[in-house]
């Protein structure tokens, strides 16, 4: 389901992520992390007023832009997807953000205080190189915060079973841990979000299966069954323990 033309599927599930959303936990965010989360995980990294905050792979920005608005740091938004980027933009309105289309890495030079990653370092395959990059453009006392989906990597079905499974590359938590220790960062918080991460994709999968008709006429069936069928995939592999899910905070030493 990968495209450049973001805006029809942001207007497509609009209606179906308020309505999976509890109120005050749909801040536009393209993931399955309630607004609350998102607070949590900025406060812990330190994100405060005038903090710079590099965004990686940030989308249209919902986590961003809310982070902004709540804490008032000084923001820098990279994703590869320049109609994301331009809806980002329009929503971001009179918020100190910045916006810059890239492909990741490399990173730009920085320092950044905060390094954000959210809901999407199992599509890098090579986290090795993504983690030296955060560590690079980080000063010392430095803070990269981000979500893990972890497990072991998919068998040839389950890649078979997955849309888009180039960009699912599972990691086990002991080896991003070993990953950190390698680039100079020590974890200094970690907490497992898996059980709300399943009720979460649970209640949106319900919400797209309500919606179903109005989304086809505006993506196409083709989108509408991979969105379905990854939103199936990571309920069950959530539900059985296949891949848990984590929040992370860590320092360069």
């Amino acid at each position: 389901m990968r495209q450049d033309q973001r805006a029809p599927f942001v207007q497509a599930l609009q209606r179906a992520r308020l309505s999976a959303y509890a109120p005050g936990e749909f801040v536009g965010q393209e993931s399955f992390m309630r607004a609350a989360e998102i607070l949590d995980l900025g406060q812990r990294a330190g994100i405060a007023k005038e903090v710079s905050v590099l965004d990686l792979c940030c989308g249209v920005a919902g986590p961003g832009r809310y982070l902004t608005a709540q804490l008032g740091c000084r923001y820098l938004g990279l994703d590869y997807s320049s109609s994301a980027l331009q809806i980002a933009r329009n929503l971001a309105a009179d918020l100190p953000c910045e916006f810059q289309l890239a492909q990741i890495p490399p990173l730009p030079a920085g320092p950044f205080e905060v390094v954000l990653l959210l809901e999407t370092i199992l599509a890098f395959a090579d986290k090795k190189t993504l983690l030296q990059e955060t560590a690079r453009v980080q000063p010392t006392g430095g803070r990269f915060a981000f979500t893990l989906e972890e497990g072991q990597p998919l068998s040839a079905a389950e890649r078979d079973q997955m849309p888009d499974a180039d960009t699912v590359w599972l990691t086990p938590l002991s080896e991003i841990k070993r990953l950190l220790a390698e680039v100079g960062y020590e974890l200094t918080w970690e907490e497992e979000c898996s059980r709300s991460h399943q009720q979460m994709v649970e209640a949106l999968l319900c919400a797209f299966q309500a919606e179903q008709q109005e989304i086809r006429e505006q993506i196409g069936p083709l989108a509408l069954e991979e969105l379905l069928a990854s939103h199936r995939l990571w309920r069950d592999w959530l539900a059985c323990g296949r891949v848990r899910k984590f929040a992370l905070v860590a320092e360069k030493r």
